[in-house]
């Protein structure tokens, strides 16, 4: 039987939080001043553009809560300037995006979520706004990918969305994660 809707929406949510996961997990590899190095990208370094990844997911996740942060989410653009930080940071916010996507109804996927931007409230439906976040991190996640290859660190894999056959192949990141093939699954 294929996955529902609300299903997908949680399996997206697991696989951005694995993809950060096998992502920082990489770059934590790096020294200190590689991962500051000023390399080709909209945020010309790993740590600026995986800060960025942070403090937007951290603003659209405060909204989909029923929050009000708003803009003051990017107020400081490099809140972790060290990667063991960074890493605690995202894990936490990609904690919150799961609980989020895991309490989906068909009414509050339709439902508008409010979203504060300071000088006007802009106002989205939830399904569009989930699928906005989505797409935003995975952009700049591959920034971060091509800005790792330029270093010593081979960046991992992560263009695979849980592929049943290879479930045996993340087995131990899930492990680290907390999770199993049925925690992403679960109808």
């Amino acid at each position: 039987m294929p996955a529902g809707l609300m299903q997908t929406y949680r399996a997206f949510a697991h696989n951005n939080a694995w993809a950060n996961h096998r992502l920082l997990t990489a770059c934590a590899a790096l020294s200190q001043p590689d991962f500051e190095a000023k390399r080709t990208g909209f945020f010309p370094s790993l740590q600026r553009t995986l800060n960025h990844i942070h403090v937007v997911d951290l603003f659209y996740v405060d909204a989909l809560e029923g929050g009000w942060l708003g803009p003051t989410a990017w107020k400081n653009q490099v809140p972790y300037p060290s990667l063991a930080e960074l890493k605690s940071a995202q894990a936490s916010v990609d904690k919150r995006l799961i609980a989020a996507c895991d309490a989906l109804t068909p009414q509050s996927l339709d439902g508008v979520v409010r979203i504060n931007r300071d000088t006007a409230v802009q106002t989205e439906r939830r399904d569009r706004l989930l699928m906005h976040l989505f797409q935003h991190q995975i952009h700049h996640r591959g920034q971060a990918h091509a800005m790792l290859s330029e270093t010593s660190v081979a960046p991992p894999q992560l263009d695979e969305f849980f592929a049943e056959g290879e479930a045996p192949l993340r087995a131990a990141e899930f492990a680290d994660l907390g999770w199993t093939e049925d925690t992403v699954w679960k109808s």
